[in-house]
């Protein structure tokens, strides 16, 4: 069963979110104000810390990594953090549910 997870937070007047599906294959998006700026994809569960880094489209632009990690061993369930100008910001898991079968669908 695959799960999703959504990280999200505002910032400066923009919208930042960190979406995650997990099963056979791991996908990870990066968007900013709704547009994708990182993506990435790994075989199975995804090997954790994960970072994927962006920009805040300001003038100047504001560079940033999320990274997503397990707050301890064992643990299935992810967290994540914002870095942006030298400080560490949680990102809270909006939506933690498994997503249905594709013959439920």
């Amino acid at each position: 069963m695959r799960r999703r997870h959504s990280f999200h937070r505002d910032l400066y007047g923009h919208s930042i979110t960190v979406n995650v599906r997990s099963g056979l294959l791991t996908e990870t998006e990066l968007l900013v104000n709704g547009k994708e700026v990182g993506f990435l994809r790994e075989r199975g569960t995804g090997h954790l810390p994960r970072r994927l880094t962006g920009e805040l489209p300001d003038f100047p632009a504001r560079p940033f990594t999320v990274r997503l990690d397990r707050p301890a061993p064992g643990l299935r369930l992810p967290t994540c953090t914002l870095e942006l100008e030298g400080r560490n910001l949680p990102m809270p898991d909006q939506v933690a549910r498994p997503e249905p079968s594709a013959a439920a669908r």
